[in-house]
């Protein structure tokens, strides 16, 4: 009998051409709740130290959570896990979009890909039941050449789809899976899923999720969607997205430069007024029911980096390229961000890995033989669209960038690893710690790398002020800390992730906890699905197991402490710009508050857990 609150689950033996559904356990569900979590604990359990990312052994899940679902507020995720390509450690990466509501109307909650097809395939799950298709001729495709393809052969336009661009079949360990527009973009998902010949996975299906209090869980929705909407950063987003935070952080030393040689340029407002009011064609929700719409449909008119309107414009994506790489023209950043999208490779990773270049190539690291003549430089928008292309595919210095900036910077050799700028082996996205410490702690312990996701719970705290909720849980008041103090971080850091892991949990958006959506909402509304009577104090003993659970599953990988650093030029004060002249906003003693925060945990010095603390959480 399936629990309430929850679909089934579906093991997928792609070389055998197998399914097995799967009834879910209440008490692993109560502990782990879903998404990522449940992720954590299937993963740890049924992978070991020796599994080759991209080997058959590997696994790919596809999970969803108690709060997937278009009737919810930022209900539109799905969460995919698997052991990462690119930094040999947890991997896990989310998209916004249909895909996990309608994956969650075919009954089933999360689906386990296993093994390798002997030959191209995508998958279709709907209520009939599944099919495998042959994909051979969707080969080299893009992501929307793929996705019309499939459209047409189905002869349905309401299909879900995830799929791969030539980046996930090329095997570029920071390669997506993309959902038209939307990306889950880091960590390499998209290579995992290319290494088992599985191109795309089609969903549909009209089932009607079962819950425990229908009245209960309908009026606890409608309690947090009234919170979202009424909230004035609402509003904001859906006007300005996330790129309109470009100015802000721009100003506040937010915004990594040069390849993190500074945290700001001094461009941002310009670079967003042309953006707003060439490039912005309108606001769009990611997914239906969304109460915020913080996405873009976008374009270039004409020119050189004429772009047809498609979603995308992102802060992260935008960043990587302008920021990172002194590029002023945002017509080639939205061109260069299409091009990413389109042939399936994470923006942030390869806005910095092209930034890594440019220096190494700068300091006479790598010269024209290797690039093949082309001349890497700051600033120079008409050499990006073409390293794009190249990363995807492979091709000339493309097949040294696409193995991103920690395993080039080892093959290049020399000093190139001082400008590799990466947590865990992931390249740093578009938040700068010089802004605030306490991200400092969040990029070097985050267990997937430095990623921009859970650092941002650390920014949001230390600079926004923002307390999501969490004062009577034991987090200290951020109007009464500033930014750039060290003591105390840690400590912070440690609630923050408990309770910000949260949504990937859940399967909700991150956005909605900063649009008035708290830990009391998340536990009515399980309340109301499970039957269960869930409090806030639970939820966060769950996201501490998970975030242990992860440490552990890193720790069986060899990460130890070394893996919790932050790179040297990230702990320093900016070379130029504002902050240059700014002595506070360098972080002066890192291990200072990586200590604390390990004391936070009930970890060792070296960041190992004891069996206590393993025993605590049930995880002996």
């Amino acid at each position: 009998m399936s629990l309430k609150g929850y679909g089934k689950q579906l093991r997928i033996d792609l070389g055998e051409k197998q399914s097995k559904e799967e009834q879910l356990d209440e008490g692993l569900m109560r502990n782990y709740l879903g998404g990522v979590g449940y992720g954590s604990r299937v993963l740890f359990s049924e992978l070991d130290e020796k599994t080759d990312p991209l080997g058959p052994e590997n696994k790919l899940l596809f999970a969803t959570g108690l709060l997937t679902g278009n009737n919810m507020p930022g209900g539109g995720s799905v969460e995919i896990c698997f052991k990462s390509p690119l930094t040999g450690g947890w991997g896990e990466s989310r998209s916004g979009g249909n895909f996990g509501p309608d994956l969650r109307k075919t009954g089933y909650d999360y689906v386990i890909f296993e093994g390798k097809s002997p030959e191209p395939v995508y998958i279709v799950l709907t209520d009939e039941g599944l099919e495998f298709k042959p994909a051979k001729n969707l080969l080299g495709k893009t992501i929307e050449e793929k996705t019309d393809a499939i459209r047409e052969e189905m002869k349905d336009g309401k299909i879900s789809i995830m799929c791969i661009g030539p980046g996930g079949e090329n095997l570029v360990p920071y390669s997506t899976i993309m959902c038209d527009g939307r990306a889950a973009g880091r960590c390499g998902a998209g290579a995992v899923m290319g290494s088992k010949n599985l191109l795309a996975f089609v969903v549909k299906g009209n089932q009607e999720l079962k819950v425990a209090d229908k009245e209960k869980f309908r009026a606890a929705i409608r309690k947090a969607m009234k919170e979202v909407r009424k909230n004035p950063d609402s509003a904001e987003f859906k006007k300005h997205g996330t790129t309109g935070d470009i100015p802000g952080c721009d100003s506040m030393g937010d915004w990594p430069t040069k390849n993190w040689q500074s945290n700001s340029w001094g461009k941002g407002e310009i670079l967003y007024g042309h953006f707003f009011e060439n490039n912005l064609v309108r606001p769009n929700d990611c997914y239906t029911g969304c109460p915020v719409g913080c996405g873009r449909i976008i374009k270039v008119e004409d020119g050189k980096f004429k772009t047809p309107e498609h979603e995308g414009g992102e802060y992260e994506s935008i960043s990587a390229f302008t920021a990172f790489l002194l590029n002023e023209d945002m017509d080639c950043a939205v061109h260069c961000t299409y091009l990413c999208n389109q042939l399936g490779i994470d923006t942030i990773s390869a806005g910095g890995t092209i930034a890594f270049a440019i220096e190494c190539f700068e300091n006479g690291l790598i010269d024209k033989n290797k690039t093949e003549g082309i001349e890497l430089k700051w600033g120079d928008p008409d050499i990006l669209p073409e390293l794009v292309k190249k990363i995807a595919n492979r091709e000339g210095i493309g097949d040294l960038l696409a193995k991103g900036v920690r395993r080039a910077a080892e093959i290049i050799g020399g000093n190139a690893m001082d400008y590799a700028i990466h947590g865990k082996g992931l390249e740093a996205p578009g938040h700068d710690p010089r802004s605030g410490k306490a991200l400092g702690v969040t990029y070097g312990t985050a267990s997937r790398g430095m990623c921009h996701i859970h650092p941002l719970e650390g920014m949001l705290y230390d600079s926004g002020k923002v307390d999501f909720g969490l004062k009577p849980y034991g987090l200290q008041d951020p109007e009464t800390i500033d930014r750039w103090d060290e003591k105390g971080k840690g400590k912070a850091v440690k609630i923050l992730q408990d309770a910000c892991i949260l949504p990937d949990v859940l399967g909700n958006c991150k956005f909605m906890m900063y649009c008035g959506m708290t830990l009391d909402h998340f536990a009515e509304i399980i309340s109301g699905a499970t039957g269960w009577d869930m409090t806030v104090e639970e939820l966060l003993k769950a996201g501490e197991r998970i975030a242990n659970l992860q440490k552990l599953f890193n720790l069986r990988e060899g990460f130890g402490i070394n893996e919790d650093q932050l790179p040297a030029r990230m702990r320093q004060v900016p070379v130029f710009g504002t902050y240059s002249s700014e002595e506070r906003c360098g972080i002066n003693d890192y291990e200072m508050m990586l200590q604390e925060y390990y004391e936070a945990r009930g970890w060792d010095e070296e960041g190992n857990i004891p069996k206590e603390k393993l025993k605590e959480l049930g995880l002996e």
